[in-house]
């Protein structure tokens, strides 16, 4: 049985869809660089952006009974690939010991105007 994770610490979805999705061990979760003080974007940068974004899975997690260290797999999309090396030193601040599995994809465009979205899939084992 699938359940949906929700928690007032990470944006209210704007869309069909939740915030994350626990099925068995494995949570499945998408997010952007959405403020849940404001449901508006961090910020007009790719810094501040990625850094919100890394901690509304922090916050999913959390609910869900995990943390970072429980996810194996995240694909970034990114508006401009010549933010890879801004969003990389962000991210891997995150992923300091057995980073996941990971791709990272150029874009034409995101919801909102957005920079950044990653999707991540979690793992209880």
């Amino acid at each position: 049985m699938n359940k949906a994770v929700k928690t007032s610490l990470a944006p209210k979805p704007v869309g069909t869809y939740s915030q994350a999705i626990v099925a068995g061990d494995f949570l499945f979760s998408t997010q952007m660089g959405i403020s849940p003080a404001t449901d508006k974007l961090a910020g007009d940068d790719i810094e501040s952006q990625t850094r919100q974004t890394m901690e509304n899975f922090k916050n999913i997690l959390q609910e869900a009974g995990m943390d970072l260290g429980n996810v194996v797999k995240a694909t970034i999309f990114l508006k401009n690939i010549e933010d890879f090396a801004k969003v990389n030193q962000i991210y891997s601040s995150y992923f300091q010991d057995n980073p996941p599995a990971r791709g990272t994809v150029e874009v034409s465009r995101l919801p909102i105007g957005g920079l950044i979205e990653i999707e991540i899939i979690a793992c209880r084992s």
